[in-house]
């Protein structure tokens, strides 16, 4: 099968790649958190995403997730 996409440096200038946008880099923490990765999708992101947006996007997933376990935990133990 043929892939048709474009890589990130061939829309612009030779070697000059374009910055993922804020829902790419959500897109790709939330499916690293779940583990559903496809590898050309990881090798795109790994080009095109910053490390620190990743970061950041980590600590927000992690503290959101964490925020909605604690909320689950105390309707559970709350309920009678």
């Amino acid at each position: 099968m043929l892939n048709h996409k474009r890589s990130p440096t061939s829309a612009g200038a030779p070697g000059a790649a374009r910055s993922a946008g804020f829902l790419r880099v959500l897109g790709a923490v939330f499916a690293a958190f779940l583990g559903i990765r496809k590898r050309a999708s990881g090798e795109l992101d790994a080009v095109t995403i910053k490390l620190v947006h990743v970061v950041i996007a980590g600590v927000l997933g992690a503290a959101m997730l964490v925020a909605v376990l604690l909320t689950l935990v105390w309707f559970v133990t709350h309920t009678h």
